[in-house]
């Protein structure tokens, strides 16, 4: 039991034999003491006064004496104001570092049987395009959200929709047809995804053309944007592919693999993977047949057109197409199939979407409609909302000036660590295949910690630069500390001073490392709060503090050179500590640590 919950324990006992009132432990606040006061723990003694009669002050020092009586730690108390400072024992935190260190992955919870069964969704790319900065913050936060989840002791499934079809896949399939004179990946030497998003970006180019002289020949610019002969085709193409047309179903699957092949490349450079691949060109079907279901049923209704809507008016929201006047389906039919295969393939407990926020709407929406269509599990359906993320202008090369592409971004990070390492004289002594691969996880350290440490729900700037430093906030400073760990280890065993996994309890110990150690027993509450809150960030920020405060107590503290065998015991337990936590934390934000840099 930690020494939180044997404090709130004893104050429930003491506000009894003080003052005869039985109270909830819920009520009970504990908190870190402020580092201008003495103590370790606070106890917020305002709700107390109500049953005490007296002033803070002395309801404080009432159960001051009471928990220095009962709990052997509590070595000493003071009092300010309202607030009750405790003086936790050195031998209790020393114990605490211990059983950390004697702990199988600390702070994570063992999967068991009958473990909550949570599915997440990231990714979910269009394959007419490659991926980009905004699939960067999906694909990190997605996959860091299912390490941190499995951290909990929840069962987890990783899947992603690859968003096969609609009129998007048709243009560029329309423009390779019209202007792509059978260049291939091969031919080119540009990855699949690439080629692709060459040809959509062309559609939109010829498209305009089209409608800037429809409308100089007398056309409404609206009118012309729905009559252009390329969106027309586009979308009898559509209709085909429903259709089952041979040709263009042919055309769809060579260009679709073509971009498969290039997201694989880009997801295994970014560290990302997934438990399951779903497409939208097999459960739109699902969907349709759902839909159709619920129109018969009366639940949805059929327009005039043809076009099928569900009215939400009784929900404070306005009607949904569900599919359109020639009957193809919208993102809403195939995510209705979608979630209908999932949750009776798996028999989830709660369906994690993470999606932009941006379609915030679309998800409140896909809820009510399951819920009106009979499905019980529409409840379970959680959506991750993240904020946008833009880069400074002119930090990187970007494609028709918005859009950044994932790769180019992925491969400038490398190139900026190789600049910034050789700059710093860090690597010298590498072999070019070593140098590579640290050049590799501090990029890829860098720019994932500089999303993941964001909160989710906020918009941010992702300055590359910036994210390389080897100093504050960053991914680099976090790996550097971690390394810088493992050379002082190394250093020791070179020394010939014995190794050590215990420390005595009867030692004394330093300010400094006793706020270590007890930033260290908050790990499991703050992977517990992370996977609560579905953020990643809490994950960050603490470790951030945790190599914030080692580095401290190593500027001030010496190890191989302490001439006290007991206490320089103790300092090499609590480095190991630190550095296993570091690794740990990284690991669930999908960051690497090198052993040396």
């Amino acid at each position: 039991m930690s020494i939180e919950s044997i404090i709130k324990s004893e104050i429930v006992e003491a506000v009894n034999s003080c003052y005869g009132q039985g109270i909830d432990e819920g009520t009970v606040q504990i908190q870190k003491t402020r580092r201008e006061f003495d103590g370790d723990l606070t106890v917020v003694v305002f709700p107390f006064l109500r049953f005490s009669k007296k002033s803070p002050e002395a309801t404080a020092n009432d159960l001051g004496v009471y928990l220095q009586e009962n709990i052997e730690v509590v070595t000493a108390f003071n009092v300010v104001k309202g607030f009750l400072n405790l003086v936790i024992d050195n031998s209790y935190w020393i114990s605490v570092l211990n059983s950390a260190m004697q702990s199988d992955n600390y702070g994570f919870k063992k999967l068991e049987a009958g473990a909550k069964k949570v599915m997440i969704e990231y990714s979910s790319p269009n394959t007419n395009k490659p991926l980009h900065l905004g699939h960067i913050r999906n694909n990190l936060l997605g996959y860091s959200v299912a390490q941190i989840l499995k951290a909990n002791g929840y069962e987890v499934i990783k899947v992603n929709l690859v968003n096969d079809r609609g009129i998007h896949i048709c243009k560029s399939m329309l423009a390779w047809l019209r202007f792509g004179e059978g260049e291939t990946p091969e031919s080119t030497g540009l990855k699949g995804d690439h080629l692709v998003g060459k040809y959509y970006v062309k559609f939109d180019q010829e498209y305009k053309k089209e409608i800037e002289t429809l409308v100089a020949n007398g056309m409404d610019a609206d009118e012309a944007k729905k009559k252009a002969p390329l969106l027309v085709e586009a979308q009898d193409m559509l209709v085909k592919w429903e259709a089952g047309d041979k040709e263009v179903v042919g055309l769809w699957r060579k260009m679709n693999d073509w971009v498969l092949a290039g997201f694989e490349v880009t997801y295994k450079k970014m560290g990302v993977d997934f438990d399951k691949v779903y497409f939208e060109s097999e459960t739109y079907k699902q969907g349709k047949a759902i839909v159709e279901r619920g129109l018969e049923e009366g639940v949805l209704y059929r327009k005039d057109t043809g076009s099928v809507w569900a009215n939400l008016e009784a929900d404070g929201l306005d009607h949904k197409l569900l599919l359109r006047d020639d009957g193809t389906s919208v993102y809403m039919t195939q995510d209705i199939g979608t979630a209908y295969e999932r949750f009776n393939e798996f028999s989830i407990d709660e369906h994690i979407y993470v999606v932009g926020n941006e379609q915030n709407y679309h998800f409140q929406v896909l809820s009510l409609v399951l819920g009106k269509l009979g499905y019980e599990w529409s409840n379970k359906i959680q959506h991750l909302s993240y904020g946008m993320v833009e880069l400074p202008e002119g930090k990187m090369k970007s494609r028709e000036g918005t859009v950044v592409d994932a790769d180019e971004l992925m491969d400038e990070m490398v190139n900026t660590a190789r600049e910034t390492s050789n700059e710093l004289g860090k690597l010298q002594g590498y072999s070019t295949e070593e140098a590579e691969d640290v050049y590799n996880k501090v990029a890829m350290g860098a720019l994932k910690y500089f999303i993941l440490k964001v909160d989710p729900k906020k918009n941010m700037m992702f300055n590359p630069k910036e994210s390389i430093d080897f100093n504050g906030n960053t991914g680099p400073f976090i790996q550097y500390t971690y390394a810088r760990i493992q050379s002082v280890l190394k250093k020791t065993i070179e020394a010939g001073i014995e190794d050590a996994e215990v420390a005595k309890t009867d030692i004394t110990i330093s300010e400094k490392e006793s706020n270590l150690i007890q930033l260290i027993s908050t790990y499991p509450v703050v992977i517990k709060e992370a996977g609560d809150t579905t953020s990643p960030a809490q994950v960050a920020n603490y470790v951030y503090e945790l190599v914030k405060e080692y580095n401290q107590f190593y500027h001030d503290c010496p190890i191989a050179k302490e001439e006290n065998t007991d206490l320089r015991a103790f300092r090499i337990v609590l480095s190991k500590q630190v550095s296993q936590i570091v690794k740990s934390a990284m690991e669930l934000l999908g960051i690497g640590v090198p052993e040396r840099m």
